[in-house]
């Protein structure tokens, strides 16, 4: 369990990207909390420790969503203005805003590889999809961001 503590606030940042609301998140990592114990003695190769904790909260979050048969809809985190004024940077739509409009697995690659730092290797092994996929699906999908935020400081 002391690795499991060890990487609960990145457990619970991934949850709440998918249920977006503070009670499933909690209910996310305390489920995975349960499957993780439960399936220790599965885990081949414990290298891979926080990868398969990461799938396991994945496929714990999108549960929760299936569970609650409800679509949710990303929110952008609540951020000071005032710091992006003084930048002056002109602050149209965040990276959340942007995420929401990829697809589920598109949105999944993107966040482990950028967020989590994942390899394609480790992301192809993590989604089950062979790797070459996981690149495609990759790009496209920053294809797609670039496209959707060149839309949105037109607008």
């Amino acid at each position: 369990m002391t690795l499991f503590h060890s990487c609960e606030k990145n457990l619970y940042r991934i949850a709440n990207t998918y249920v977006k609301n503070s009670n499933d998140t909690y209910d996310v990592i305390q489920e995975t909390a349960y499957r993780t114990y439960e399936k220790l003695p599965e885990l081949r190769n414990p290298k891979y420790f926080n990868t398969w904790i990461t799938k396991i909260t994945i496929n714990c979050a999108l549960d929760t969503i299936r569970k609650n048969k409800k679509m949710i809809m990303m929110e952008p985190e609540k951020v000071s203005t005032k710091a992006y004024y003084d930048l002056d940077i002109p602050l149209k739509v965040t990276v959340e805003q942007l995420l929401d409009r990829l697809n589920e697995k598109e949105r999944t690659i993107i966040m482990l590889r950028f967020y989590y730092a994942f390899s394609f290797k480790e992301i192809s092994e993590q989604l089950d999809i062979p790797y070459g996929t996981t690149k495609s699906l990759s790009y496209r999908a920053l294809k797609k961001l670039k496209y959707f935020a060149s839309k949105q400081e037109l607008q």
